[in-house]
Order: structure tokens, then sequence, then C-alpha cells
């Protein structure tokens, strides 16, 4: 008898539906019919292949309800939320559609006489470029359609198959994405969906494939580069982050920058790698910030995720409860003060309330290690090289923020931070435009841009003599 995955409703945790899973043999049998198909795939013109992720746009846009309420039953994402990610996702593909033949377009990089025999012709110097082959795409549950599209997107248009496994906490939308890029054109054996827990990735791992694109946790992205690295294949991990803010003493509006950090922290549950994690206050601005920024939170709706305004919905993963619970009642034992939250909702599901936490210190793991859920410490700072120090201080490196009323003050604090993205008055923001990439325990490589697109490729070195 086959094994089966639960999917499980984190707002009221019943069983939604079992889904088989695709065992070590079957693994192998996908992957074997995936690099059988790439050959033709890649040879199909290019105007193909941007046509069928055309029309995979489309889909999402005309298919958005009936997806995000997917999306929303088995992650616990409100569904507003939910419909914002589906919404959220073709402008990122009209990016990869619009960048991709520049990127794969052939490129002369030098033309000059024959040297050594003059006369005889020219020798043309030419840059070309090949798909990978057969990419492995171990996606993520807090939003696969964005992390999930910013790997398979491009990877098809130029010329990759890809296995894709999906998440186990999003399976369904997995299977979902699945079935529109086959309705959309995709051959079934181009984009190949792998159904299990982290089994089904090592075993997936194991097979002849010639990339690795895991979006997930540094703990798991580790496993996973120690275990290709005698494939010396292609790997790019995008993984965590512990990711600051700091806010100076001259923001103009602190209320507003309060209300703008408060989502930055809160949006998804906290649940996503660029939330903000930690957060620093020039002290002469720190009380008044404070004040709003818990009275924003408390002002947040947490209750059914099917409820079109409720903001915050249930966590999407069980044993996150007792992460958020170890970090607090550490922090709150070595001297933290709760303003508000600081307990689990007595309520079927997975809820936690928002939490605020002042009298922080990088003596607590609240204010150092990923919390992936909704609680956050704000700590007071008295001056610019403070606030450095601190946002330097973690084995991440994914994004920082600064607010000040100054461009030039806030990007000469942002130089000194190591980290992927710096962000002046905003946060927790992606744009196509820009590579998404980390540093340290955040990660290696990038999505989005075309350095996003180049990364699936592998050039190939023409020396070319006429005559």
């Amino acid at each position: 008898m086959s094994q089966t995955l639960s999917v499980i409703n984190p707002a009221t945790e019943e069983l939604i539906k079992e889904i088989p899973v695709d065992e070590p043999a079957a693994i192998a049998q996908k992957v074997k019919q995936a690099r059988n198909a790439q050959p033709a795939w890649a040879a199909k013109p290019l105007t193909d292949r941007i046509e069928s992720i055309k029309t995979f746009k489309n889909l999402l846009l005309e298919r958005a309800d009936a997806l995000a309420a997917i999306l929303s039953a088995e992650t616990g994402k409100p569904i507003t939320l939910a419909k914002n990610e589906i919404l959220g996702t073709p402008p990122r593909i009209d990016f990869f559609l619009a960048n991709v033949a520049q990127v794969l377009t052939p490129k002369r990089v030098h033309q000059d006489p024959w040297q050594a025999i003059p006369g005889t012709g020219q020798l043309e110097e030419v840059l070309t470029f090949d798909p990978l082959g057969v990419v492995a795409n171990i996606s993520a549950w807090n939003y696969p359609y964005f992390v999930g599209s910013n790997v398979f997107v491009p990877a098809l248009l130029t010329g990759n198959a890809v296995v894709y496994k999906p998440s186990e906490i999003a399976t369904m939308t997995g299977l979902a994405i699945a079935n529109l890029l086959h309705e959309s054109g995709i051959p079934p054996d181009i984009f190949v969906p792998i159904i299990g827990t982290g089994l089904a990735g090592a075993a997936l791992l194991e097979q002849p494939i010639d990339g690795v694109f895991f979006t997930g946790s540094y703990g798991t992205g580790q496993k996973i580069a120690v275990a290709v690295a005698p494939k010396l294949l292609k790997v790019q991990l995008e993984l965590g982050g512990k990711d600051p803010a700091y806010i100076c003493d001259d923001v103009v509006d602190v209320a507003a920058v309060a209300a703008a950090l408060a989502d930055g922290a809160f949006y998804n549950n906290g649940q996503s790698c660029c939330a903000v994690e930690r957060i620093y206050v020039h002290t002469d601005i720190y009380e008044p910030f404070v004040e709003a920024f818990v009275q924003t939170v408390q002002g947040f709706k947490l209750g059914d995720p099917t409820d079109a305004n409720t903001y915050l919905g249930p966590l999407s993963r069980k044993p996150q409860l007792s992460v958020i619970e170890q970090q607090l009642q550490d922090a709150i034992h070595k001297g933290a003060t709760v303003l508000c939250g600081g307990q689990q909702v007595d309520r079927p599901g997975w809820y936690f309330a928002p939490t605020v936490l002042t009298d922080v210190t990088h003596d607590m793991t609240v204010m150092v290690e990923e919390t992936f859920g909704p609680i956050i410490g704000i700590q007071r700072v008295d001056s610019d090289e403070a606030a450095v120090a601190l946002m330097n201080d973690t084995n991440y490196g994914l994004t920082a923020a600064v607010y000040s009323s100054q461009r030039e003050r806030a990007v000469g604090i942002l130089a000194q931070v190591s980290s992927g993205t710096a962000y002046w008055n905003c946060c927790d923001r992606v744009s196509p435009q820009l590579p998404w990439t980390g540093r340290n325990h955040s990660g290696i490589g990038s999505t989005l841009s075309t350095l996003g697109i180049s990364v699936f490729l592998q050039p190939r070195g023409w020396h070319l003599k006429q005559g």
C-alpha cells in the first residue's frame, strides 16, 4: 500500500485530504523522463515557450479566487493575503517574459584579424548559452507562488526541465501549479511534480540532476549543499533571515514609520524570510515609536483565514508554536517586557497572539535566532554606530532597513551592514528588477533580475576562424 501525505487545515486542525507520495523508484523514473524530454523542449523556439508561460500567467489571473482558497486552506494564510500573492505573481512573470530573449541572445565579444597567419581570415569570439538541463526545484510553503515562479518560470523559459517538489505544507497548491502549467502547454515530462516530505526531497537529490534550487531554512539548505557537493552541480540556496530595521532620530512621522514596520514584521504572521525580525530605535524617539507600534499591532484582526478582513491567521506549522514559546520564555527570563500578546490563542488551530517585546538584548534568542512567527523585539540604541554593530550581530544577511529623513545618512549606515538587500524608508518588499540574494546563512545565488534568468544557463565560448 502506497504511503500518503496528510493535508491538515491549520485553522481547524481538521484533515483536508490524503495525497499519495512518490516513492524513490517513482522519483527516479520521473527524473529519467524529464531527462529524455528536455532536449526537445530546449529545441523549441523561444516564442513557443513564452506563449506557454503567458497562458499560465493568464490562468493565474482567471482562477485567482479558487487558487487562493486552496492556498488558504492548507497553509492558514488569510484569504486576502493568499489572493494578493497570486495576483502579485503575474508582474514577476512579465519581467521574465520581457527579458529572457536578451539574456539568451548570443554575444560577439571579440573580432579581429587572425593573429597566427595574417591575411587568412578573422577570428571571432562568441558567447552562447545552453540550459542547465534537468533542474530540481525544492520550493517553500510560505509564498509558493512567489518563490516557486521565481525559479520554475525562468528555468522553463530558458529550456530546462523542472522537477518540482512543493513543500509538504503546500502540496495541493503545488499540484494546482503543475496542472496550470500543463494546461498552458508545458509538457508533463518537462514540469514534473514530486510529492512527499523531506524524504522525497532527499531521494530527488540522489538522481542525475543538473541543478538544485532550494528555498527554505538554513539547516535544510546546509544539508542539501552537503548532499550534492560530490556532484559539483549548480546549487542555489534561498534561506532565512534575521532582518533588522533601524529608526533614526530624524524621522518625520514616527507613527507612520511604526505602522509600516508593524506590517513588515507581522504580515503573513511573520512567516517571511524578509520579515522584520528585530527593531532598533534611537533613544530620542523610542517611547513614541513603541507606543505607536503597539497600537498598530493591537489593531490587527486575528481570526478565521476565510474572512476577508482577517490579517493574522494561524501559523502554517504547528511545531513553530514551540519555537516561539521558547524564544518568548527565554526573553522574559532574561528581563524582557511583554507589551502585548505573549501567548497562544485559546481557540482551535495553531494561533499565536502577535507579541511585542521591549527591554530586549542580544543575550536573548529572540534577537539573534530566526523566529518565523508573530513576535518582535524592539531595542533602544543611542547612536548610529551602536545600531550598525547590532544589525551586523547575526549569522544571516538577507535584508536590512533604515528609516531616516536623510538619504545620505541612511545609505551610509546600510553600506556598513552585510545584507543582500538594503531598504531606505521601506521594508519587506521584493522587486523583479533587483536580485533577491543573501549573504552568510541567508544563502547563495540570486533569483529575480536578469541574474535570476542567467543562473539557469551555462555559457559556451566559441572561437570561430574564417577561412
